[in-house]
């Protein structure tokens, strides 16, 4: 009887290891009592109770990725081309994953190709091709919604490709060409302007400090003009002073006279009559010039 009892025991020992199970890291289990749904294990030991417990799903939270193929799309303006993207998502309820959806993967790359298409049939060619980063939101905003009765969280929508027609490819080369050119011609322009603006800025800055030289010149010599006249004027009143000192103020006045009368005469009479008190002053003053110039 001891041999049944640890035949037994063995046996119970065995079962009971073989319902020990590890979850690694990154995973979860689904388990299942009786055929229905139990709990869901998460990292660390867990026992199972043999032959009533099972597992119904391994399932794994790290992030993944679906490449989405190269789908045909029309915009709204009726252009045909070519979109393909990646999405990024990961499981964050284990249970909603297992009996959510039956092929959750295959699930999401069909939601992914009609949601593309009803995106991008909502934009015109030219917005399409400017608004990748509006087309990568409204696409993970419409997925994670719809994916949350599945379990499964998208993280992340990238469109990778967008691959116009080949006869819009040459009529945006062409437009894009135009566009090339019509800047350049405006850039050239522009330079000529400025270059014209510039050379008349500075022919108007020569003529200014040209008229202002000669400006300067001929106050310059106004002002030696004017200092030469004073001078001369300065001269003949000192020269009168010292006449007049010598010879006394009628003397000066009868000098004065003798003056106007070379001025009367200019060169022109033969003959002029002078008074004998202007003959005796102009002596005296042509001694008096002797003694100066000495």
């Amino acid at each position: 009887m001891s041999y049944i009892f640890i035949a037994i025991a063995v046996i119970f020992l065995l079962l009971i290891l073989t319902g020990v199970k590890i979850v690694p890291q990154s995973q979860a289990f689904v388990i299942e009592r009786l055929g229905g749904y139990s709990k869901t294990w998460d990292v660390g030991f867990h026992i199972k109770l043999p032959y009533i417990d099972q597992i119904a799903k391994k399932v794994s939270l790290k992030e993944r990725f679906y490449e989405h193929p190269p789908q045909p799309v029309i915009t709204k303006d009726n252009v045909t081309m070519s979109v393909d993207s990646v999405v990024f998502f990961q499981v964050a309820d284990p249970k909603l994953y297992t009996y959510g959806v039956v092929n959750p993967d295959h699930a999401i790359a069909q939601l992914t190709t009609t949601t593309l298409r009803n995106v991008i049939g909502e934009l015109e060619l030219d917005e399409t091709l400017i608004s990748r980063d509006t087309i990568n939101n409204k696409l993970r905003g419409i997925l994670d919604e719809a994916s949350d009765a599945w379990g499964i969280k998208v993280t992340r929508v990238e469109v990778k490709n967008i691959d116009p027609p080949n006869s819009i490819k040459d009529a945006m080369e062409m437009q894009m060409r135009a566009e090339r050119e019509k800047r350049a011609l405006i850039l050239a322009a522009e330079g000529e302007k400025q270059s014209a603006i510039l050379r008349a800025e500075g022919e108007k800055r020569a003529k200014i400090l040209q008229a202002e030289a000669q400006r300067e010149t001929a106050i310059q010599e106004a002002e030696g003009q004017a200092k030469a006249i004073l001078s001369v004027q300065k001269a003949t009143a000192d020269g009168l002073e010292m006449i007049k000192a010598v010879i006394g103020r009628e003397g000066a006045i009868l000098l004065k006279g003798y003056d106007a009368l070379q001025k009367v005469a200019d060169g022109k009479a033969t003959k002029l009559i002078i008074p004998s008190e202007l003959q005796k002053i102009a002596g005296t003053v042509a001694a008096l010039k002797d003694i100066i110039e000495k």
